[in-house]
């Protein structure tokens, strides 16, 4: 025992809080009794074992926990489970199945958008976001004409806005490309 910090009997710590808590994820509903202070990203992969969105830093730096909350891309390591009771939730496994892929999980396929992979579920969720974003005319720190309705996803626009998804394995020009197609049409 050190000087100064009393032997507290484990009956007298703070017990942790649990809820349940009804998620919409994928299309499905979930109950989920969870700890109020669960992530986001740890309610999927631990309660829900959905493992495609992956822990890389825990602290919204890497991309690699991105997720669709309502058709928009976020961290999901720095938002609470309980926070998203009403909304919808889409990660990596509600995009495609293996018998029929989003047209960005087949683009990253054919245009080999990843190495090892840990990163690939965030930067498709997040691809997928950010088209929709760059459909509705939101513009990014690199878009030439912000007053334009629509902005031409160029190879700098698309990096720009993907930027928030790291790659360790630098395939960032294999990412680009598949994008790319997807935004130009060339897969449906």
């Amino acid at each position: 025992m050190t000087s100064g910090s009393p032997h507290v009997p484990a009956e007298k710590l703070p017990q942790p809080h649990t809820v349940s808590v009804r998620l919409r994820v994928n299309g499905a509903e979930c109950a989920v009794e969870i700890d109020l202070r669960t992530t986001l990203l740890d309610t999927l992969r631990e309660h829900l074992h959905l493992t495609g969105a992956k822990k890389g830093c825990d602290h919204g730096q890497c991309g690699a926990c991105t997720v669709l909350v309502n058709g928009r891309r976020i961290n999901s390591c720095l938002t609470l489970g309980v926070m998203h009771e009403p909304d919808d939730i889409v990660t990596i496994e509600g995009l495609g199945s293996p018998g029929a892929l989003h047209p960005l999980q087949a683009a990253f396929v054919e245009r080999d958008g990843f190495q090892c992979g840990y990163c690939t579920s965030g930067q498709i969720c997040s691809a997928v976001g950010m088209l929709a974003e760059s459909k509705a005319g939101w513009p990014s720190h690199a878009t030439a004409d912000v007053a334009s309705p629509r902005i031409p996803l160029t190879d700098a626009e698309i990096r720009e806005r993907m930027s928030g998804n790291i790659c360790r394995c630098a395939a960032y020009p294999n990412i680009v490309s598949a994008i790319r197609d997807v935004a130009q049409g060339d897969r449906s």
